[in-house]
């Protein structure tokens, strides 16, 4: 088991580059079974994520490597559509082969995916998605059993945004004959980046990034090479943590437009932000303030995942602060955690009121990934050290996140707890997350 020890009040400063986007990279992946041959991801973060879909390839019957941050996956002997349990179990964005695996074989059989205990994400509109371009789709014993001798291109109006839905429904799409068109479509940036991949595929689809996306099925597709977007919820924890540390960052690599909601409530608390390109500055120096409401929202509206962090940077400052969380049921795990350390909050279902004080050193556990990461962006700016645990969450999203912060200046090791029960500590910063093996010996 794995532990960060943090000692806060150390400013961070110096420039650092953020990594591709998990959310991104996820269904990318996915889709690279649509095709016969090797297709190329840049910019791909190592992750356990992003290894766990590695593994699932493999198994599927594709060559998979990962060098030099790109994932080379050779879908030529695709030979397989099930997944098993287990596999399925690591993360919910499995079910993002739904899609792709009905297009190029016409059938899948899944259990319901695993991820982050965050309250019910029912996989209701995936499944209604897929039916409505001619699957069908049965439940046996826990199992999701699916059969498309034929998808047929038609219109589909999903009941909410959903990114996973609007995802599988594009992936299946390339593969029906006639035109898809997905009305009340998730607008996320990482919907435009799967555009943008499977038209290097040679795939006709256009509209992602506004409410309606149109797919022109039945055109054959070809292996793709394309760079992953850089991760808009890591650039908002970057953000956060000097917030809370305070400091002066240079953050390259980073799309201000994705992000903007959380610069906007950073500059409302104190922090001076500017952007330029692809870089963001940042700078804090005093305690941040309390600011207006903060309601999450689908896309553009202020994303869920940058919640938790931007809480934890809040809880540290000064003043009052309604945070109201509208998508996930139990995205407020990190509130224990952060009152552990003093923090000032009280929640009442889908509100949490903050009351920005001076936060102290405590023994952490994470709960889910972005929960984790806030209570390393409360630590950061606590006084006294902190021991976090349950980093598995947090290597889910982030690459070697101990490397990035150590850079900056923060105090910050990775300790691995032994089967003697003691602690071994590692050299300042040294990530010891190891991805899984994957085929052609890289790891």
């Amino acid at each position: 088991m794995d532990t960060y020890v943090v000692t806060g009040k150390k400013p961070l400063m110096g420039s650092v580059s953020v990594h591709g986007s998990k959310n991104s990279v996820l269904p990318i992946l996915a889709a690279t079974i649509l095709a016969r041959g090797e297709s190329v991801i840049h910019n791909c973060p190592a992750l356990r994520d992003v290894f766990a879909m590695a593994e699932i390839l493999e198994c599927l019957g594709c060559r998979v490597k990962y060098q030099e941050g790109s994932m080379i996956v050779d879908a030529t002997d695709l030979s397989r559509s099930d997944i098993s349990d287990c596999l399925m179990q690591e993360m919910r964005a499995s079910v993002l082969f739904l899609g792709p695996l009905l297009a190029r074989t016409g059938e899948a059989e899944m259990s319901c995916p695993g991820g982050c205990a965050l309250g019910p994400r029912p996989i209701d509109l995936h499944i209604k998605a897929l039916e409505e371009l001619g699957a069908d789709i049965a439940d046996r014993d826990g199992r999701l059993i699916c059969r498309a001798a034929r998808l047929s291109g038609r219109k589909i109006v999903l009941e909410l945004p959903s990114v996973g839905a609007t995802e599988n429904a594009m992936l299946a799409a390339v593969g029906a004959q006639g035109t898809t068109v997905i009305c009340n479509a998730a607008r996320e940036p990482e919907i435009v980046d799967l555009q943008e991949f499977l038209k290097s595929m040679g795939a006709k689809v256009w509209g992602a990034g506004g409410a309606t996306v149109v797919v022109e099925g039945g055109v054959q597709l070809h292996p793709g090479e394309y760079t992953v977007m850089s991760d808009r919820i890591v650039t908002a924890t970057y953000l956060s943590a000097v917030a809370s540390a305070g400091g002066e960052v240079e953050l390259l690599g980073a799309d201000y437009r994705t992000v903007a909601p959380v610069i906007a409530a950073l500059t409302e608390a104190g922090c001076a932000i500017q952007s330029l390109g692809n870089r963001i500055w940042i700078q804090s120096h005093t305690p941040l303030r309390n600011i207006r409401s903060i309601y999450t929202a689908p896309y553009p509206g202020f994303p869920t995942d940058a919640q938790p962090v931007l809480m934890a940077a809040l809880a540290g400052g000064t003043g009052k602060t309604e945070f109201i969380e509208t998508i996930f049921e139990n995205r407020f795990s990190h509130v224990e955690g952060l009152c552990r350390m003093g923090a000032d909050i009280q929640v009442d279902g889908i509100r949490a009121i903050v009351r920005g004080c001076a936060l102290r050193g405590a023994e952490l556990e994470a709960y889910d990934l972005r929960g984790g990461a806030a209570l390393v962006v409360a630590a950061l700016g606590a006084e006294g050290e902190s021991r976090i645990g349950g980093l598995g969450y947090i290597d889910r999203g982030y690459a070697a996140l101990e490397d990035t912060l150590c850079s900056l200046g923060a105090d910050i090791f990775r300790f691995r707890e032994p089967d003697t029960y003691g602690l071994e500590a590692l050299e300042p910063g040294l990530s010891t997350f190891e991805p899984l093996k994957v085929a052609g010996g890289e790891g």
